[in-house]
């Protein structure tokens, strides 16, 4: 039994050594060049979703329907950069469609912008309080 257990231990560990996760360094399932571009461009989306979310809360009208709701709008922009994932592609997309229906410097609020912005600013409350 003593014998055995050299001889039987001395190929498993050389097997192991020589193993396929041993030489798995040298070798990547996705080029790093492109896994570098994409965390690139996911990064530069968020950057420009929280863009848009800062836009639509500097407008005053977004200012004048939060003031009248009771908002406060220092912490509601500052929570703007804690944002992540689809709470923050949602918010994004609110954001955007505030932007772009209050875009030429419209005087006149519609209801339907008075209703996005409203949106927009109850969706960052709740993503802000979970």
């Amino acid at each position: 039994m003593r014998l055995f257990r050299p001889l039987l231990i001395a190929p498993l560990v050389f097997m192991l050594a020589l193993s396929s996760s041993a030489f798995a360094q040298g070798r990547h399932a996705v080029n790093p060049s492109v896994l570098s571009q994409t965390l690139i461009e996911q990064v530069a989306q968020q950057d420009a979703d929280r863009a848009a979310i800062h836009e639509a809360l500097t407008r005053p009208e977004v200012r004048d329907v939060a003031v009248g709701s009771g908002i406060d709008m220092d912490r509601l922009t500052a929570s703007i950069d804690t944002l992540s994932g689809s709470s923050l592609s949602r918010a994004a997309a609110a954001a955007q469609q505030v932007n772009q229906s209050l875009v030429g410097g419209a005087s006149t609020v519609v209801i339907s912008s008075t209703t996005i912005i409203i949106a927009l600013l109850i969706i960052i409350l709740i993503v802000v309080a979970t």
